[in-house]
């Protein structure tokens, strides 16, 4: 991941606010009922939800301490302890995640101008990123999973300063060859999978394709999500895009 701007802290308080009220309106019955993610029931989602917070606030506390920390000990533990709240009652899954909000909070809070100089790794060994992406890392794991829940909150409902984020932050991913995504409500193009041309809108000669639709639609299939409903293309198909 490439290093993105740093969100509004409205953005991330506005969307924090509006999960929490989303997850706490879940019956127990809806936990074990399918999120929009395959394999994954809402109880997966906010369990994932409730420890990327409490792994986030452990980021950030150690850079706090002057103490670096890792993410998660290694990837099989990370899916393990989703796998294993997802199983909990889900009044503790509801209360885990609620704690793990304000731990959250806390530690982005104590943080000083300082502390975000550092960088820190998502599992030991691996790559390192620098400390200011935790800020609109976290907004997009609530906005995203929040519209995964499949629980009233979708895509549509994205603010246009998170929209705009994303796509931003999309732009700087790999991708398998080159194309540009132009926004209807934003008045914008911007051009993913950039290779030789820095513009990322030619390869070997050719022009790369453009999708076109609204932010929403198409942060919402960039990141994995959907077959493309509501966006249209000047290509024969829409361009290979990888889950998120």
């Amino acid at each position: 991941m490439t290093d993105v701007p740093r969100p509004s802290p409205d953005l991330l308080v506005d969307a924090d606010r509006a999960l929490v009220r989303t997850v706490d309106q879940l019956s127990d019955s809806q936990y074990a009922e399918p999120s929009q993610l395959p394999g994954w029931s809402r109880a997966h989602v906010v369990a994932h939800l409730a420890l990327n917070a409490e792994a986030l606030a452990g980021v950030l506390h150690g850079a706090h301490l002057g103490q670096p920390r890792p993410m998660y000990a290694s990837p099989e533990a990370r899916d393990s302890d989703i796998e294993a709240l997802a199983a909990a009652d889900p009044g503790e899954v509801r209360e885990r995640f609620l704690a793990s909000q304000g731990q959250f909070r806390q530690a982005l809070e104590a943080m000083t101008e300082g502390d975000w100089d550092g960088r820190f790794e998502r599992t030991p060994g691996g790559p390192s990123f620098g400390l200011a992406n935790v800020a609109p890392m976290r907004l997009r794991e609530v906005e995203v999973h929040h519209a995964d829940l499949g629980a009233g909150y979708t895509a549509a409902d994205w603010p246009e300063g998170f929209r705009r984020l994303l796509l931003d932050s999309m732009a700087k991913r790999p991708f398998p060859a080159p194309f540009g995504v132009r926004a209807t409500d934003l008045d914008g193009t911007w051009h993913l999978g950039r290779a030789g041309d820095q513009r990322g809108d030619q390869r070997d000669g050719a022009v790369a394709p453009v999708v076109t639709g609204t932010s929403s639609d198409l942060g919402w299939w960039l990141t994995g999500r959907g077959a493309g409903q509501g966006l249209t293309t000047d290509a024969d198909q829409l361009p290979e895009v990888h889950p998120w």
